[in-house]
C-alpha cells in the first residue's frame, strides 16, 4: 500500500512538473517560412566570327554590338513568366575559315546554346547553317550571300541585306551615276566576294555597261600586279572588287603605281577605316556600298554611337549596329514566347517586328531576309568616308 501511494505521488509530481514547464513557455504564432528564391535561368547565346587574323577587326566590332545588347538586356532584369533570366554569351573564333566555322558551330550546339548570332562571313555562315538547322537552333548571321537564305532552312535569318540588293544597286550606280561604261571586276573567290561580284556584274550589264575583264584572287593575297596588268590593257572606267579591305588597300596602291586611271569600287567590307589606312593616298576617291542608311540617319544611330563609345572607347565602324539589332531581335522573340526553347521562340522570331537601331521596322520575310533596308554609297574624301547617296 505504501509502495502504491509512492508511485502515485511520483506520477502526480511529474504531471505537475510538466504542467508548470508548459506554463512557462509563452504561446507564440509560428512565423511563415520565407519563400524559396526562384532559380535564375541562364540562356546561352552563341557567337562566332573571325576574332584573329586579317579580318579580326570585323569580327570584334560585330562582337561588341552583341555584347552591348546582351549587357543592356541583363541590366533590364528580364523575366520569363516568374523566372528571372540572365543571358550568357559564348564566343568562338572561326578565323573566317569554312572548316573551322563548321567545327565551331558543332561545339556551340554541343554546349547547349539556345540561339546563334553569327557567323560573320558568308563562307562560314553557309556551311555552319546546316549544323544549326539540324539542331533546330535559330541563327541570325551577317552573311550577305543569297545562298545563305536560299537553302530553305527555317532557322536562318539575316542581320543585313543580301548581295542581290547591294550588288544590283552598286552596278546600276556605277553605270548611270559614275558613267562607267567599261568595267573590270576582281573577286576573292569567297562566297561573299564572288557572290557580290556576280550580282554587280548582272546589274552593270542590265544598265548597259560592258564587263571588259573578270579576274580573281584570294582572301590572303597582297600582290595583284599580274591581274592588274591584264586589266590595264582593257582601259576600264572602273575596277570593282568583291572582297575585304585587307586586299583592297594594297590593291588601290598597285592600281595607282601601274598608272591605271580607273575609279575603284567595292562592297561594305571595303568601307572601313582599315581600307583608308592601308590604301593611303591611293584610297582617295574610292567608292563603297553599305546596307542601310548612314549611322547618323539611323533611327537610334546617334544614341547608339554614344553608348558604344562609352562602353568600348572606340567609334562604330560598320557592323556593330546590325549585330546589336540581331541580338535584340532574338532576345525579343524569346521574351514574347516566354521561353528560350528554340522550338518555342522560333515562330516569334520569324514574325518579329520592332524598332531597331538600323531600321524603324526590323522584320523578316518567309526566307529570313530583312524586309526593308536601303543601300548607301560612300566615297573617300580627305581621308574619310563621306556619304554620296542613299538608295531605298
Amino acid at each position: 500500500m505504501i509502495l502504491k501511494l509512492s508511485a502515485l505521488a511520483v506520477a502526480a509530481a511529474l504531471v505537475s512538473a510538466c504542467g508548470k514547464e508548459e506554463a512557462k513557455a509563452p504561446a507564440t504564432a509560428t512565423a511563415p517560412a520565407a519563400p524559396a528564391p526562384v532559380a535564375e535561368m541562364v540562356v546561352k547565346l552563341g557567337f562566332a566570327a573571325p576574332l584573329t587574323g586579317p579580318q579580326a577587326h570585323y569580327g570584334k566590332e560585330m562582337q561588341n554590338g552583341v555584347v552591348l545588347a546582351v549587357d543592356e538586356a541583363n541590366a533590364s532584369k528580364p523575366m520569363f513568366g516568374d523566372k528571372p533570366v540572365r543571358f550568357e554569351l559564348m564566343s568562338e573564333d572561326d578565323m573566317a575559315d569554312p572548316k573551322t566555322g563548321t567545327s565551331v558551330a558543332q561545339k556551340l550546339v554541343d554546349e547547349g546554346i539556345n540561339g546563334m548570332i553569327g557567323h560573320f562571313n558568308s563562307g562560314t555562315s553557309i556551311p555552319a547553317s546546316k549544323v544549326y538547322s539540324d539542331a533546330g537552333i535559330p541563327q541570325i548571321a551577317m552573311a550577305t550571300s543569297p545562298v545563305y537564305t536560299a537553302q530553305g532552312y527555317k532557322t536562318t535569318f539575316r542581320a543585313m541585306t543580301s548581295d542581290t540588293q547591294q550588288g544590283s544597286v552598286a552596278g546600276k550606280f556605277a553605270v548611270e551615276k559614275l558613267q562607267a561604261k567599261k568595267v573590270a571586276i576582281i573577286d576573292d573567290r569567297t562566297a561573299y566576294g564572288q557572290g557580290l561580284a556576280d550580282e554587280f556584274e548582272k546589274a552593270v550589264k542590265a544598265a548597259g555597261g560592258e564587263i571588259v575583264k573578270r579576274e580573281f584572287t584570294n582572301d590572303k593575297a597582297t600582290d595583284f600586279s599580274a591581274i592588274l596588268t591584264n586589266i590595264k590593257g582593257t582601259a576600264p572606267d572602273l575596277i570593282y572588287y568583291g572582297g575585304a579591305d585587307a586586299q583592297a588597300g594594297p590593291m588601290v596602291k598597285q592600281i595607282k603605281q601601274l598608272g591605271i586611271e580607273a575609279k575603284f569600287m567595292g562592297g561594305e567590307m571595303v568601307k572601313s577605316p582599315t581600307f583608308v589606312s592601308l590604301g593611303g593616298e591611293a584610297a582617295e576617291g574610292a567608292i563603297a556600298s553599305l546596307a542601310g542608311v548612314p549611322l547618323e540617319q539611323m533611327p537610334g544611330g546617334t544614341d547608339y554611337a554614344a553608348r558604344y563609345k562609352a562602353k568600348f572607347n572606340s567609334d562604330v565602324e560598320i557592323y556593330s549596329p546590325y549585330a546589336y539589332d540581331a541580338t535584340r531581335a532574338m532576345i525579343e522573340a524569346m521574351k514574347q514566347a516566354g521561353s528560350a526553347e528554340p522550338s518555342a521562340y522560333l515562330p516569334k522570331l520569324a514574325a518579329i517586328q520592332f524598332a531597331g537601331i538600323t531600321s524603324s521596322n526590323i522584320a523578316y520575310d518567309e526566307k529570313g531576309d530583312l524586309k526593308s533596308g536601303g543601300i548607301t554609297l560612300y566615297q573617300v574624301k580627305g581621308g574619310e568616308w563621306t556619304v554620296m547617296e542613299t538608295v531605298q
